[in-house]
């Protein structure tokens, strides 16, 4: 079951981390809210195509659960993806994915505050590694950057993505029992409609831009893999192994999301880039290899 946990979730972590990559490139293609609203359209033509019989077979659950469900869509597939795409306006996809590897720490912290869920020492040795990892991004490699409160508008955002996301994943414990085509299904249509006033508010400002020949590919690539591949994966491999063990492999993301960016994209790659890396990878080997014996 650990083995292929840990598959499901550095299969999320690659598709997740070229989606930042992929909201980078779309800059000027096609506009952050009309990505986010379109990519779930994707989403849902091919949930309707493949996965209608299920959702009808479970429609009585779904109903008794639907504000939950939407809620699931709105704050963990909409407002996370629209904070993301958003951010990428103002900073790099490089330093997207490494800001994301705080989001495992977020998910300790709230599972310790609301529930009292026990970690290892080396768990938190873990978690503080990456932690550090993502304070050396954040700083570019000089921590005195830190102390002078100035941050990128895009690095604010990613950090409340982050934040929206770690509730995400432990709000996860109460997800109703539901065959898992059924599961995303709601959501999905739920991130649906609560984009639609984020798109609308785009487009009232005059900031809207339809997708051309590549936005659409890069919509096709987002309303596939991270809409529907990543979260299927994720919510199994949180119920495999726990949010706990499974939010550590969060911190895969940048290492994917980096080499990617270096490689599509041609952003630069900085020593801190690799020291960052090299914590993140750091602590999440000394945390899962250091976990509770329950898990």
């Amino acid at each position: 079951m650990n083995r292929k946990a840990y598959a499901y979730l550095s299969i999320t972590s690659l598709f997740w981390g070229a989606n930042s990559v992929a909201g980078k490139i779309a800059v000027g293609h096609v506009s952050p809210m009309m990505l986010t609203t379109l990519r779930w359209v994707v989403a849902l033509c091919v949930i309707l195509a493949f996965m209608t019989p299920q959702i009808r077979r479970d429609w009585p659950k779904i109903k008794q659960h639907w504000l939950q469900l939407f809620l699931y869509g709105a704050f963990g597939f909409t407002l996370f993806n629209a904070l993301l795409y958003s951010a990428l306006n103002y900073t790099s996809a490089i330093n997207a994915v490494i800001v994301q590897a705080g989001i495992p720490m977020l998910i300790f912290v709230m599972n310790f505050l609301l529930f009292r869920i026990p970690a290892s020492p080396a768990q938190i040795i873990g978690f503080s590694v990456t932690l550090i990892g993502v304070l050396v991004t954040a700083a570019h490699g000089n921590f005195a950057t830190l102390m002078q409160l100035e941050f990128n508008f895009g690095d604010v955002l990613m950090l409340f993505a982050c934040l929206v996301y770690a509730g995400y994943t432990v709000s996860l414990r109460w997800k109703p029992t539901l065959h898992w085509q059924s599961f995303i299904a709601a959501p999905a249509f739920g991130a649906l409609l609560s984009s639609l006033p984020l798109l609308w508010w785009e487009i009232g400002s005059g900031h809207a831009i339809a997708p051309d020949g590549l936005g659409w590919m890069i919509v096709l690539y987002a309303g596939i893999f991270p809409s529907l591949m990543s979260q299927v994966l994720y919510v199994r491999g949180v119920e495999m192994i726990g949010p706990n063990r499974a939010g550590l492999f969060i911190n895969a993301i940048p290492v994917f999301g980096t080499l990617l960016s270096v490689v599509l994209i041609g952003e630069d790659f900085h020593l801190f880039h690799f020291v960052a890396l090299l914590l993140v990878l750091g602590g999440i080997a000394i945390a899962e290899i250091g976990r509770p014996k329950q898990g």
